[in-house]
């Protein structure tokens, strides 16, 4: 067989290969849909851990008024307390304190994100936000910044009050 016609087997050869790449390809990547179910999974998961950690911080903080939160906005909860300052020869204040962690609504850009802010004493103390693909979502991560982030407010909120 001469070189010409084996060059052009090899060319079939290499174009059937890529063809059938791209049909597995397509076959496992997810449908709208499916990306649309399995955010609402994560988000379901997600928002059940944020409302039991900042559950917690409640029972170890009196004062926290808890609200869930479901909307427009996201999926999750906040807590927030408002304590009055009274002071001597000086005005008194309202310091105003809450955490508020949310799971932001399904998008176009198909990411699981995760948003919280923290103020304590009417001064922000953080406001962070974390994504991941739906493609690569790890459940664990997530979990585990929830609660480095709640564990994070409960200790600046001790020292500062």
């Amino acid at each position: 067989m001469d070189f010409t016609k084996r060059l052009q087997r090899a060319i079939v050869r290499g174009e059937q290969a890529r063809t059938a790449e791209g049909r597995r390809k397509t076959q496992q990547a997810l449908t709208e849909d499916e990306l649309k179910m399995l955010h609402s999974k994560c988000r379901l998961d997600l928002s059940e851990h944020i409302e039991n950690c900042l559950r917690s911080l409640t029972d170890h903080f009196p004062g926290f008024d808890f609200q869930t939160i479901v909307g427009e906005e996201g999926w999750g909860a906040k807590i927030n307390r408002d304590d009055f300052q009274a002071g001597r020869g000086r005005q008194s204040e309202n310091l105003y304190s809450r955490l508020e962690m949310v799971i932001r609504p399904f998008s176009p850009t198909h990411i699981v994100e995760l948003a919280a802010k923290g103020t304590i004493r009417n001064k922000e103390v953080f406001n962070r936000t974390h994504y991941q693909f739906l493609a690569q979502y790890d459940a664990e991560s997530f979990q585990e910044l929830i609660d480095l982030w709640t564990l994070e407010y409960a200790e600046q909120y001790a020292a500062r009050s």
